[in-house]
């Protein structure tokens, strides 16, 4: 396979589609998979870099059996637990990360779903972000109800956060307190609020190469324009802690093979850029556009000033927040 055509290709309109023969994605040099994925990016997205961070609004206790996670319940990881933040712990948090030059602000909460006390906080939270911030405001929540999208929109939260995880098939093996059909509703819900979606997955969890082709062209067919990846790390105390981590090479194949089934998704780098000594730069040069940057959940992300440097210094544009009045 002519991997530089390939990409000219799909900057002409072609666009890869289930049923079609894709093995090659598994075998093809790596070196010509990166540099077909980096030109669909450059053509197709520009060299923009949308930054995000994220905040842990309530932590631990999750109901959900998430093999991955280390504030389910059904794990024994010793994670930090504590109820909702108040809106002002937020919004502090909020203004330093906004100072420090991300594009986008999420709450991200444990637990199956918000509702009750904890929603009314979460709504009231948002909407003093929306008053004295000029990032774009998401929300992580699990699966919440119609009304509490509703009521999340009209208090000023702009995209969602809903990750498919892996692919139909896999995603059994991973977690049966809820369904991969579940996740879809929330997408849909989501999208019926006037929300955008931003939904990917986490590689490295024993799933096949197939697996991971099938959760990209799942998230290629629901049009997701914002595709965070994760490289799993083991956590002590998960069902998953004792798996291999990821390589490097993996890890790029994986990416770039995401930029080819989703040519103007902003693909967005979350968890294993520590998998990398220098941040992460070949990721963006395989395809990458975006990056979660700043304090992770459960594990130390990379420091967004260090990020602005680095992406600044490859040649990436890494505007400043684009305002309300502006969008």
């Amino acid at each position: 396979m002519d991997m530089k055509q390939l990409a000219k290709e799909i900057i002409g309109g072609r666009r890869l589609r289930r049923g079609e023969n894709l093995s090659f994605f598994e075998e093809v040099d790596l070196e010509e998979l990166i540099g077909g994925a980096d030109l669909i990016r450059q053509s197709l997205c520009g060299n923009r870099v949308d930054l995000c961070t994220i905040i842990n609004g309530r932590g631990g206790r999750c109901s959900e059996n998430c093999k991955f996670c280390a504030q389910s319940a059904h794990n024994h990881t010793g994670c930090t637990e504590h109820g909702m933040l108040t809106a002002e712990e937020v919004l502090e948090d909020c203004k330093a990360r906004e100072a420090a030059g991300v594009h986008a602000y999420s709450i991200v909460t444990a637990g199956r779903t918000v509702e009750g006390k904890d929603l009314d906080r979460l709504v009231e939270t948002y909407a003093l972000l929306h008053r004295e911030c000029g990032l774009r405001l998401c929300a992580s929540h699990g699966l919440i109800s119609e009304e509490a999208f509703a009521r999340l929109k009209q208090a000023g939260v702009e995209m969602y956060h809903a990750n498919i995880e892996t692919s139909e098939r896999y995603f059994p093996f991973i977690c049966t307190t809820h369904t991969f059909q579940d996740k879809l509703r929330e997408i849909e819900l989501a999208k019926a609020a006037g929300l955008t979606v931003c939904s990917g997955g986490i590689i490295g969890m024993g799933e096949t190469w197939q697996d991971r082709l099938d959760m990209a062209l799942t998230l290629a067919e629901l049009e997701i324009p914002s595709i965070p990846i994760n490289a799993l790390i083991p956590v002590k105390g998960t069902p998953f802690e004792g798996l291999t981590p990821l390589t490097q090479e993996e890890i790029l194949r994986t990416v770039a093979m995401f930029r080819y089934l989703n040519p103007t998704a902003y693909i967005r780098m979350a968890a294993g850029r520590n998998y990398f000594p220098d941040g992460g730069k070949r990721l963006f040069r395989a395809g990458v556009n975006a990056t979660i940057t700043g304090d992770m959940l459960t594990t130390v992300g990379n420091n967004t000033a260090q990020d602005r440097e680095m992406l600044t210094g490859m040649g990436f544009d890494i505007l400043t927040a684009v305002s309300k009045k502006e969008r």
